[in-house]
């Protein structure tokens, strides 16, 4: 299934019906007077959060939606049936945005959470509404109010506990599917990985959700490489793992380049909780082990880890530094697992 996170959309809802104008006409009965009825309501456009969705690739077949109008009023005190409604069913995290791409009209981060994005019109009164004491022949009805038409953007954002980030080729696909089912393309060229993938990880009983998006250079923010389009799949984590090619010359440069995208993406983005880890240190010796982890400790300021996917080296210190970051409320407990089976394996 091809990934698509962007996407724009067109709605309409259906028009109200308008109101009869009738008179009761039988044999025998003088005076029937008005039997108009009203016209049926338009239906209405809404959008649901769904589970089982994590693209938004059905959007790119199919941009238009438009509500059925209500039928009109009848004779004989019949009312217009009203319009069906539609509903665009959107994966858990997916933003609507206004037509402007800046104005949010709704955040779907919970499953079966559902929005109205566009009222059907009421359908119009009929003549038999007009109805009074002074006027009983009234020869007038309403028509149905018109739909409403809106251009909507849906941008989605993944749900994740833990976003990866780092330079193309420093590990990250490696590292996700080294410790979940996922399987993403691997290779030795940078910006293999060209979209968004989502792997389940376990750690001492608990599961979270690891997001790997396709690696940044340096000037991203201008468009260069891939461009930060992805960066607002990880604006959700609880944490960042921000993994540092051991075997590069300048560890401390590689580790500068990505918070400057960070910081020029979104400020708050660059101050979320971060695990810093120099990855593939199994491709390096003791003494540049040692130089390049000092160089980034300086860099950081703060607590650095050492890592290999590939030889699953430090691997669970690194799942259990991620672990500490996420709110209990998101982690999801094995059911049943002793504390042999629960501790990740390599």
């Amino acid at each position: 299934m091809k990934f698509l996170d962007l996407a724009k959309v067109y709605i309409r809802s259906g028009g109200g019906g308008g109101g009869s104008v009738s008179f009761r006409r039988e044999k025998f009965i003088e005076y029937g007077g008005p039997d108009g009825g009203d016209g049926g309501k338009g239906g209405s456009v809404w959008a649901e959060a769904v589970d089982g969705l994590n693209t938004l690739i059905d959007f790119r077949y199919q941009q238009h939606f438009f509500a059925k109008s209500g039928q009109q009023g009848m004779g004989s005190q019949r009312n217009g049936r009203d319009g069906d409604s539609i509903t665009l069913r959107v994966p858990v995290g997916t933003e609507i945005l206004d037509e402007d791409q800046e104005t949010l009209i709704a955040d779907m981060t919970e499953i079966g959470q559902s929005v109205l994005l566009a009222k059907g019109g009421n359908g119009g009164f009929g003549n038999l509404h007009f109805k009074s004491s002074t006027n009983q022949a009234p020869r007038r009805a309403n028509s149905g109010q018109p739909g409403v038409e809106r251009t909507l953007w849906l941008r989605l954002k993944l749900i994740a506990d833990v976003g990866l980030l780092g330079l193309p080729n420093a590990g990250k696909s490696t590292f996700l599917a080294a410790t979940s089912n996922a399987r993403p393309k691997i290779a030795d060229y940078p910006f293999t990985t060209l979209h968004p993938n989502l792997g389940v990880v376990g750690i001492d009983g608990v599961e979270f959700v690891v997001a790997d998006i396709p690696g940044l250079i340096e000037g991203a923010h201008e468009g260069r490489g891939l461009g930060d389009l992805f960066l607002g799949h990880v604006e959700r984590c609880s944490v960042l793992l921000h993994l540092v090619d051991g075997t590069a010359e300048d560890v401390a440069a590689d580790y500068a380049t990505i918070i400057g995208e960070l910081e020029a993406y979104a400020e708050e983005l660059s101050h979320k909780p971060r695990v810093t880890v120099l990855n593939k240190v199994d491709a390096l010796d003791d003494d540049t082990r040692a130089e390049r982890l000092a160089a980034l400790k300086e860099a950081s300021g703060g607590t650095v880890l050492a890592m290999s996917g590939v030889a699953k080296e430090g691997v669970p210190e690194v799942l259990r530094a991620l672990r500490a970051q996420i709110d209990e409320d998101r982690l999801r407990h094995k059911p049943d697992s002793d504390e042999e089976d629960a501790a990740w394996q390599p």
